[in-house]
């Protein structure tokens, strides 16, 4: 099998991967902010690095492979939907936790390791204030502490900013008082009816940047392996990161930086400022998690995705193949197989989805070909395959029945009585009900062991 090679963004070239400890692979991945329901494009970094989290496991070998995502439970937008509903903050953030972790276990999703809150951490992340301010690279206002980007002659390296190129004059609300545009907020100073902290330089609550960084010193410690995450947030945050990492501990944050690329809503960007997003819980409640999965899976990573009525339907359509393929060798034999060479090959060519979607069809056919001799073989790479894609995890007649809806027990019923008029020899019947099953949009097949069928 060939190396994992991965496209690092901070060097913006595919690389060869190799952890700096094979016994102990690191991977952080930035989480939700836990305010409200998650959309579509919020789900595309769970699974694409939920397919990186399985083929790490697979590789060095589950108890080897180390992965945090975090959850932001302290921030502006929280603070504003707890006001708005007249509750605590930790009953919203508790809240939409829980609907995340649903929504993505739906999806396939193994849960990382480790899931890290921020308000977990507060005391880890003034300690690093603390640092940077004794370094020189931040500084105390009135209205807070901020990181001086002036203090870090390497800032802009992940995502190619230059000072030049920064808008002088601009402010955000608030933070009028730091010293130049580009600077960024560590520490918030309190403020009537919001949470807040004490800390040696105020009372207040922390940035949204340094977050990531104070968790992920404390619970992998750094350099990590992989640091992943939307495109989005290459900058500022990731930048950011990066930036605050280096001044106060003198060392990278992460080796490699993997950016998944922005999903569009019928080639329209999708945002909550534009009004136009998807929500995961809504569309689970049309679609199986797995359509929604592969279709997330459909277009390489780093690619922008299209996300329309016709992929959905495309997407269902090749799952019921796939199950179809999977149901003709359901009763083989298990045995333990790899997934094939050239299946594995495309998802260690930097997560190259779309080309080890295309291996899976060529198992399906396979699988729908395939000798009984060969069937055992077939069936368990099949699984091995669709196992690191995190699809195929339902057994295929309990797919096909899903998927009928209210007409399952009525097509079960047709399929009995046309077994009972094969075991009469009465072909008339048996045909009668074969086509009234076609029109039904149901393909019945006969095997030794009954017939079985699936939506076509």
């Amino acid at each position: 099998m060939s190396a994992l090679f991965l496209t690092n963004n901070l060097t913006r070239r595919k690389e060869k991967f190799a952890p700096a400890d094979p016994e102990r692979v690191t991977m952080y991945v930035c989480g939700p902010t836990v305010y409200n329901y998650a959309h579509i494009g919020n789900a595309r970094p769970p699974v694409v690095f939920d397919v990186l989290y399985r083929l790490l496991r697979r590789t060095y070998g589950a108890d080897h492979v180390i992965y945090a995502r975090n959850y932001t439970d302290i921030d502006d937008r929280i603070i504003a939907k707890a006001q708005e509903e007249g509750v605590a903050i930790e009953e919203i953030t508790a809240r939409y936790a829980r609907i995340y972790e649903e929504d993505t276990a739906a999806l396939g999703v193994i849960k990382p390791g480790i899931a890290p809150r921020a308000t977990e951490h507060v005391g880890d992340m003034i300690a690093m204030i603390e640092t940077l301010i004794a370094s020189g690279a931040a500084y105390r206002t009135q209205s807070g502490v901020y990181f001086s980007v002036d203090a870090d002659a390497d800032y802009g390296g992940l995502s190619n900013w230059k000072r030049d190129d920064a808008v002088s004059g601009t402010r955000i609300a608030g933070e009028e008082d730091k010293r130049t545009a580009y600077d960024f907020a560590l520490w918030k100073a309190a403020k009537p009816g919001e949470p807040a902290w004490e800390a040696p330089f105020g009372r207040g609550r922390p940035g949204w940047h340094i977050e990531c960084s104070a968790m992920i010193e404390e619970k992998l410690g750094s350099p990590i392996d992989i640091h992943g995450g939307g495109v989005d947030l290459l900058f500022p945050h990731h930048e950011n990161e990066i930036a605050q990492t280096r001044c106060a501990h003198g060392r990278p944050l992460a080796r490699f930086w993997l950016h998944n690329g922005f999903l569009t809503l019928e080639d329209e960007k999708m945002s909550k400022s534009l009004g136009n997003v998807v929500l995961i819980h809504e569309l689970l409640k049309e679609w199986p998690g797995e359509v929604l999965r592969l279709a997330l899976l459909s277009a390489h990573y780093r690619e922008p995705l299209n996300w329309t009525g016709a992929l959905l339907e495309q997407t269902k359509t090749g799952l019921n193949r796939l199950y179809g393929a999977l149901q003709r060798v359901k009763d083989a034999p298990d045995t333990e197989e790899e997934a094939p060479a050239a299946f594995l090959d495309a998802l260690m060519d930097d997560l190259n989805t779309p080309k080890a979607i295309a291996e899976l069809f060529a198992l399906a056919t396979a699988a729908n070909t395939a000798k009984p001799n060969d069937q055992p073989r077939v069936k368990a790479q099949f699984r091995a395959a669709a196992a690191l894609m995190g699809i195929l995890q339902h057994d295929p007649d309990a797919w096909f029945r899903a998927g009928a809806g209210d007409q399952a027990e009525k097509i079960d019923g047709l399929v009995a009585e046309r077994v009972a008029a094969r075991a009469a020899k009465n072909w008339p019947e048996s045909d009668r009900i074969r086509d009234a099953l076609t029109a039904m949009g149901v393909e019945v097949m006969d095997g030794p062991n009954g017939s079985t069928w699936r939506m076509t």
